[in-house]
């Protein structure tokens, strides 16, 4: 195989890695009306600060700080076998994708 299929393969490879992890995490928190891209909200999920919930849901508040760990944990091995430059890209572009796919869901965006 030459070098461009495999960076191909692999790229793929972590894109879906990435969107699953990122499409259940948007479930997530259009149950729970997380408002994901709101300034500090993701940090308030990591500390299990439940206020930033337009509506409580305790199993799907703990699911969606579970998958955001398991997003940082992927994201981490994505730039080791990536690089940090095509890592950060694939998930800019899987991160537009899902605003796209998501907007005007309750509490997607």
């Amino acid at each position: 195989m030459n070098d461009k299929v495999i960076d191909r393969v692999r790229m793929g490879f972590w894109g879906e890695q990435i969107e699953n992890v990122m499409t259940e995490m948007w479930r997530e928190a259009a149950i729970c009306d997380v408002k994901l891209l709101d300034p500090g909200v993701l940090e308030a999920v990591l500390n299990k600060n439940a206020s930033v919930c337009g509506s409580a849901n305790p199993i799907a508040f703990r699911k969606l700080r579970e998958l955001l760990l398991v997003g940082l944990v992927v994201r981490e091995k994505a730039f080791d076998k990536l690089g940090a430059i095509e890592a950060e890209a694939l998930i800019r572009e899987i991160r537009e994708h899902l605003r796209a796919k998501f907007e005007g869901r309750p509490g997607a965006v």
